[in-house]
């Protein structure tokens, strides 16, 4: 288990990170909880994740200005971002790959298995 990829998920609905967290948990994949923005950074700067699903609009610093960050400090730049966000229009998708997020997924009907895909696609992750 120690040697599993560790997830950064960032989400401040603790509904919505408990349903994402359940949709990963058949995978060999450890799994950590930001509830705002900037416990986020705090997490990703101490435990450098494999990989950082975010959410947009989160407390005290959003996922955005997040995104931002990660990808313009040499020392997170690396670590690949996925923004899983109810901002499904095609500003808010532009705006998040122009902050450097490496894929932007809506959160609806296809989001479960949407994650799954794009997570596996970074992360080779395998079932337990």
């Amino acid at each position: 288990m120690m040697n599993w990829p560790l997830i950064l998920l960032v989400e401040d609905s603790p509904t919505q990170a408990q349903q994402i967290a359940a949709t990963l948990s058949n995978y060999e994949v450890r799994i950590v909880v930001a509830s705002d923005g900037l416990q986020a950074l705090r997490l990703i700067d101490g435990l450098q994740p494999s990989l950082v699903i975010l959410d947009v609009n989160l407390p005290k610093m959003d996922g955005f200005q997040i995104c931002f960050r990660l990808k313009r400090d040499s020392r997170t730049s690396h670590i690949p971002v996925l923004m899983l966000t109810a901002m499904d229009n095609a500003d808010a998708t532009l705006h998040g790959l122009e902050v450097g997020a490496d894929d932007y997924i809506s959160k609806d009907a296809f989001a479960a298995q949407n994650l799954l895909e794009t997570v596996n696609s970074f992360l080779h992750i395998v079932e337990k």
